[in-house]
C-alpha cells in the first residue's frame, strides 16, 4: 500500500501549487542575471515580437510567475518557481534544503563517473533552467538518430529529441522540491534514467494513458511552455512511449516507491528482442 507522507499530501492537495508560493525574505537581485538573460533569449528566438518582449526584467518575471507581489510588504519577490528557475544553488538550498540535481554518466570502476554535473558544485548556478539545457545537450550526446531531410533541407530534431526534452522537462516539473535526494538522472551506456522525489498524482496508469495534466509545479510547467519544452495536455509520457514504439526500442519502464517518495523513468536506447516463431 502506499505510503504516502502527510505533508506530501497537504502540499499536492492545494490549489495553488507550491511553486507558486512567494518568498518574503528573497529579493529580486538574488535571482541569477545570467539565467534570466539566457530565459528570455530562448522565449525570444521562440516567440519573436512576443509583447513581453518590452517588459524590463521585473515585470517580465512576474508575468511569467517568477516574481510576485507579496501580500506581508507589498513588494515584488521571487516566487518558488522564480527562485527554483533562475536562482543561485546557495540561495535555492535556503527554501528548499533538499534541493539536488545530479546528472551522472557512464559509471566507470576507476574514476566513477566519465562526467558528472552537480548543483551543489559551485561551478555554475545550479538551478532549473541552466540545468535544463546542461543536461539535455549531454543526453543527445551520444544517441545515434540519423538525421532527416525536409525540403532539401536537413532536420536535427528528430521525434526523439522532442520525446526527450519532454521526460527531461517532465521530470522536473514533477519533482517534489521537499523531496528527499533529489533530481538524479543516469545516463550508463544505451540506457537513460530519469529519477525525481514525488509519487505520481495523477497514478501510473492515467500517466501513462494521457488525457489529462496535473503539475506539481504549474509556474515551472508555464515557463518551460513559454519557451516551447513540455506539453499542456497531458500527452507528454504517452508521445515518449509512442516514440520509442516506432523506433522498434524496448518499451519505457515507469517506476514509483514510496516513503521516501520517488518516480523514475527508464529508457533504453536498444531494440526489442525479435520473437522467434516456433515450429
Amino acid at each position: 500500500m502506499c505510503q504516502i507522507t502527510g505533508k506530501t499530501m497537504l502540499r499536492d492537495q492545494a490549489e495553488e501549487t507550491m511553486d507558486m508560493e512567494v518568498l518574503d525574505e528573497a529579493e529580486i537581485s538574488d535571482l541569477n542575471k545570467d539565467s534570466i538573460r539566457g530565459y528570455r533569449n530562448s522565449h525570444k528566438s521562440f516567440k519573436p515580437g512576443h509583447p513581453f518582449e518590452r517588459l524590463d526584467d521585473n515585470e517580465y518575471l512576474r508575468v511569467i510567475g517568477a516574481a510576485a507581489i507579496s501580500g506581508e510588504d507589498k513588494k515584488l519577490h521571487p516566487t518558488a518557481a522564480g527562485m527554483l528557475m533562475f536562482g543561485n544553488d546557495y540561495d535555492i538550498v535556503r527554501y528548499f534544503p533538499e534541493y539536488f540535481l545530479d546528472y551522472r554518466e557512464n559509471p566507470d570502476t576507476v574514476i566513477r563517473w566519465t562526467d558528472r554535473l552537480q548543483s551543489s558544485s559551485g561551478e555554475w548556478s545550479g538551478n532549473l533552467f541552466d540545468f535544463y539545457f546542461r543536461v539535455y545537450n549531454k543526453m543527445i550526446r551520444d544517441i545515434k538518430i540519423p538525421f532527416k531531410m525536409e525540403g532539401g533541407f536537413r532536420i536535427d530534431d528528430t521525434p526523439v529529441h522532442r520525446a526527450l526534452r519532454e521526460a527531461l522537462a517532465n521530470c522536473i516539473i514533477n519533482t517534489d522540491f521537499y523531496g528527499k535526494y533529489g533530481v538524479i538522472i543516469i545516463k550508463d551506456g544505451d540506457t537513460l534514467t530519469l529519477e525525481n522525489p514525488g509519487y505520481i498524482r495523477l497514478g501510473k496508469e492515467q500517466m501513462r494513458k494521457g488525457g489529462k495534466s496535473d503539475p506539481r509545479n504549474k509556474n515551472l510547467m508555464k515557463m518551460f511552455n513559454m519557451i516551447d519544452i513540455g506539453e499542456h495536455a497531458g500527452s507528454g509520457v504517452p508521445n515518449i512511449f509512442n516514440v520509442w514504439e516506432d523506433e522498434g526500442w524496448e518499451e519505457p519502464i515507469i517506476e514509483e516507491s514510496f516513503n521516501p517518495d520517488r518516480t523514475s523513468l527508464t529508457l533504453r536506447f536498444t531494440k526489442k528482442q525479435a520473437i522467434k516463431n516456433k515450429r
